[in-house]
């Protein structure tokens, strides 16, 4: 038997980081949401009690160190499952990217082998197991739009943002997430994007107001040490994107765009900057 599952890509409205906790960890409150840019996952059951990971893409690791590998091995774990699984990552969304990649990849493993296995685990359930894997991971167990809270588990599931296009461009560098909170000064923060506002401008369904309210603490450590991102960012307001955001920790940079006309000047525009470029619409 064989299951598929599609994991897309995530991109933040707004991330905001509260202060540093006693674990270790920083206390954040975002606004997250899928777009229709995603990896794309086979599994199948294997007679012999082993895990197994194939992909087409010759720079991600295939063992421990990937997160669908550790996401197989944990729910086996959990569930006792005695049973092998091969898995093939059809890999499209850029890795290091901020764009939640490995993490939606970690928890459409989870959902396949909740299917594969009919182990009838629940979704909360399988959120919970997501958070011992990564931060992104409860949020992509079940997708949507929704505020999170703590490390990203806590979730308020909310309605989808005004449909629109994504212009996503990821720069050739890769971000170190611990790098950037790493250097991160929360008391030096200036300027926070307000949830609040986030959330009233995505329940209007006023696109002008949400595009105003973006907002991600993380972008001014992440242009300090890497100043393309900055550019790319400035080459797309220019281009008439009406709401410029990096996403994450980084490096990628998204435009919200409302007219599809507009669409093909950014991304052909972009195209001459970097290669990883993408016009997409977010999953609503």
């Amino acid at each position: 038997m064989k299951v598929y599952e599609k994991a897309p890509a995530k991109i933040n409205l707004s991330l905001d980081v509260l202060y540093k906790r006693e674990d270790g960890f920083h206390e954040v409150e975002m606004v997250m949401t899928m777009v229709d840019l995603a990896d794309r996952i086979e599994m199948q059951e294997l007679p012999r009690d082993t895990v197994i990971i194939s992909s087409q893409a010759g720079y991600i690791p295939l063992d421990e160190k990937n997160l669908a590998f550790q996401a197989a091995k944990l729910i086996k774990e959990r569930y006792d499952v005695r049973q092998g699984v091969y898995i093939h990552l059809d890999k499209h969304i850029p890795v290091a990217a901020g764009l939640a990649g490995g993490s939606s990849d970690a928890a459409a493993t989870l959902r396949g082998l909740n299917r594969l296995w009919r182990l009838n685990i629940p979704a909360d359930e399988l959120q919970r197991l997501g958070a011992e894997l990564g931060s992104d991971v409860p949020f992509c167990v079940t997708g949507g739009t929704a505020v999170a809270r703590g490390r990203g588990e806590k979730l308020e599931p909310i309605e989808s943002p005004p449909q629109c296009w994504v212009v996503l461009a990821k720069p050739p560098i890769n971000v170190s997430t611990a790098e950037v909170y790493g250097k991160l000064n929360v008391r030096s923060i200036r300027r926070r994007p307000s949830t609040e506002r986030v959330v009233e401008a995505i329940r209007l369904k006023r696109f002008d107001l949400l595009c105003q309210e973006l907002g991600n603490v993380l972008e001014g450590v992440t242009m300090e040490l890497y100043p393309e991102v900055r550019q790319l960012k400035e080459c797309m307001l220019r281009m008439g994107a009406e709401g410029v955001l990096m996403s994450g920790s980084g490096p990628t940079v998204f435009g919200l765009v409302s007219k599809e006309a507009k669409v093909a000047r950014i991304y052909n525009g972009l195209r001459g900057f970097c290669k990883d470029v993408y016009a997409v619409r977010l999953l609503t």
